[in-house]
């Protein structure tokens, strides 16, 4: 049995998002990440190869968390309830992990990485997002009818573009406001009505 992990994972990955989210991009070198984490870089080199690692690894915890609680909605049978769900979903992300909502948000993976997301990256991301995509394609389906571009255009604009906006529009806010659920859910449901 290995002995435990000295420097908890999730201290690091904090660590690095707050340098990232405080100072910028470039002010998350392993050497700034080790001293905030209190981890030593031969420990950060070691679990996570280098700054993009650490980066990576940071981006991949975030969109794990938001996902966590998205695809809850595949439990859910009516597909309007179910893309509900995600809005709600979404903005209850951004209530509990605000920091990794703003690392999401107003990052692009290109500014954050030297060397932007290599092949194990993108194919880790293309895995966590397939569940999700199909969760998409199914609510389209069932409203609709049909999975064509307009009717996953339709879906998405409901689901993600929606709450990803109002998110990105409070995110510096210290909190988002009490009637945002109400009227995004709303909103959500009025985009979802079957078009001609």
């Amino acid at each position: 049995m290995a002995p435990p992990r000295k420097h908890n994972t999730d201290v690091i990955l904090d660590a690095a998002r707050t340098l990232v989210l405080r100072d910028g991009p470039r002010a998350a070198s392993v050497a700034a990440i080790a001293e905030a984490s209190g981890a030593p870089v031969g420990t950060l080199y070691h679990r996570f190869g280098n700054r993009d690692g650490v980066l990576s690894a940071t981006w991949l915890r975030a969109l794990e968390r938001f996902q966590s609680g998205v695809l809850a909605a595949a439990d859910v049978d009516d597909p309007i309830a179910a893309a509900v769900v995600i809005t709600s979903a979404a903005l209850a992300f951004g209530r509990e992990f605000p920091d990794d909502a703003r690392l999401m948000l107003n990052l692009r993976l290109g500014d954050l990485l030297d060397n932007g997301p290599d092949t194990k990256f993108r194919e880790r991301r293309a895995e966590m997002n397939a569940p999700l995509i199909a969760l998409l394609t199914r609510i389209a389906h069932d409203i609709y009818g049909a999975t064509g571009e307009r009717e996953i255009d339709a879906v998405t604009r409901a689901v993600v573009d929606l709450p990803y906006s109002a998110l990105r529009r409070h995110a510096h806010a210290q909190e988002l406001p009490e009637w945002l659920e109400a009227d995004l859910t709303a909103a959500t449901r009025a985009l979802l009505s079957p078009h001609d």
